[in-house]
């Protein structure tokens, strides 16, 4: 009788802590506000809807750039000042880029939010760098170039997925930008970006935390609300023929030993919730790789240890035709190309036999557990939240999205297996750099 007690009373206080209020602002800003009273800290998104895919040839990095600029001062809060006065206030802060977004969070007490949310609200307006500045930001970002793509086998790899995936330059261009382009970028390029795409109809606002949801909707209104919209440029097409001819490219790193190899495939995301392909095709992305009891380090990393390390990605929410991508690194003694033959053949096992019960349970139930321990991170509900609605769905079609997800069956990953074709692939390898022995004068 108490612990039924218990939970009843568990029941009707879930509202009180877990409130969830969203408003769309007169000039176009959504704000959603996620009451989580566990512990006195707030935690603050704002999402841009734009980042590499919606660049052009010869400028791209623009959004990473921008990224980088948007801490260096407005005429309220000098270049350098973002961050410390966060920090003054117990907080932390951030930003990152990605191909479909530019994202900027805060984690302060929860009282501090009013004057980080005022911040944010001040340099979506007011954005304000010197050409000295954005010379000097642009060093660094050639050098994070250097160290993230250039000196780093990974780095390396995933640019070349997306050179060789894709023919459609905004789809093959990567996030930081090439090279060329980051020495060529002028400061007036990113102003105009600026000007572009950072307005309230463009953005997407996320806080979580022990705050009051009302109230907090209010407060953002007063800061944002001001702000006058902006006609958004056109975007790029960010879809392509999936069904091409098989490609296949090969570089090199000198920081590597061992080959790294992708076998990367074009396939749907989600348009639509009803769609039933894309959550097949998650459900199978965990089958082959979600963990230590999945099909590839089952059977190829611990059992015939031909292989490392193998990983999968596969994203269905993503703004532009996504890649279910096999990143794996051979063992000694197993060669790359037999090893994406053992990984084509667990595929093709899937396609012909289909997966057990035992196997779609256990990623059921990895999947439940998944959404449990997320929800012990605000940053993880806010991000979550963020992403649905950037990519063009709803944070209340959360629900809905894993109760399909738990109703993918052993047929529907089946059929995501057989649509990993030929026509749809590419395979990139990134082989050791062959070093030339140093020449030693003899005596």
């Amino acid at each position: 009788m108490l612990r039924r007690t218990v939970f009843l009373m568990l029941l009707a206080a879930a509202p009180a802590w877990a409130q969830t209020l969203s408003q769309t602002l007169p000039n176009g800003m959504k704000v959603i506000v996620k009451e989580d009273r566990r512990a006195p800290v707030a935690v603050s998104q704002l999402w841009y809807k734009v980042g590499s895919v919606d660049e052009q040839q010869g400028k791209t990095g623009l959004s990473h750039a921008l990224e980088h600029m948007m801490f260096k001062g407005t005429p309220a809060v000098p270049s350098g000042e973002f961050s410390r006065r966060v920090s003054a206030l117990g907080g932390q802060n951030n930003a990152y880029t990605n191909r479909s977004e530019t994202v900027y969070f805060e984690n302060v007490a929860a009282k501090n939010l009013p004057e980080v949310l005022k911040m944010e609200a001040d340099r979506m307006a007011n954005l304000n760098f010197s050409d000295k500045e954005f010379a000097n930001e642009m060093s660094v970002i050639r050098e994070e170039r250097r160290q993230r793509t250039e000196d780093n086998p990974f780095g390396k790899l995933w640019e070349h997925i997306y050179l060789n995936s894709y023919q459609t330059p905004a789809l093959r261009a990567p996030v930081i930008g090439y090279m060329n382009d980051l020495h060529a970028l002028k400061a007036d390029d990113l102003r105009q970006w600026y000007r572009q795409w950072y307005a309230p109809n463009n953005a997407v606002l996320v806080v979580v935390g022990d705050v009051d949801a009302r109230q907090t909707l209010k407060t953002a209104e007063r800061l944002f609300g001001a702000i006058p919209a902006k006609p958004l440029p056109p975007r790029n097409t960010v879809s392509e023929a999936a069904e091409t001819r098989p490609a296949s490219a090969q570089t090199e790193s000198a920081v590597t030993r061992q080959p790294v190899l992708a076998l990367s495939y074009r396939v749907p995301k989600l348009t639509r919730i009803d769609d039933k392909m894309p959550y097949a095709l998650d459900v199978l992305s965990d089958v082959l790789g979600g963990n230590a009891s999945s099909r590839f380090d089952k059977n190829l990393v611990r059992g015939r240890q031909a292989a490392l390390d193998i990983g999968v990605n596969y994203d269905m929410f993503s703004r532009e035709m996504p890649l279910f991508s096999i990143i794996a690194m051979p063992a000694g003694g197993t060669g790359e190309q037999e090893l994406l033959e053992m990984i084509r053949s667990e595929i093709a096992d899937i396609a012909r036999n289909g997966i057990s019960r035992t196997e779609l349970e256990r990623v059921r139930t990895q999947a439940a557990a998944s959404e449990i321990y997320a929800k012990d991170s605000m940053s993880a509900q806010a991000s979550l939240m963020g992403r649905l609605e950037a990519r063009g769905f709803s944070y209340g079609d959360e629900a809905e999205l894993r109760r399909r997800l738990q109703t993918v069956t052993a047929a529907d990953v089946q059929a995501a297996a057989r649509l990993l074709t030929p026509e749809r692939s590419s395979v990139v390898v990134v082989q050791p750099a062959q070093v030339q022995p140093e020449y030693v004068k003899k005596p």
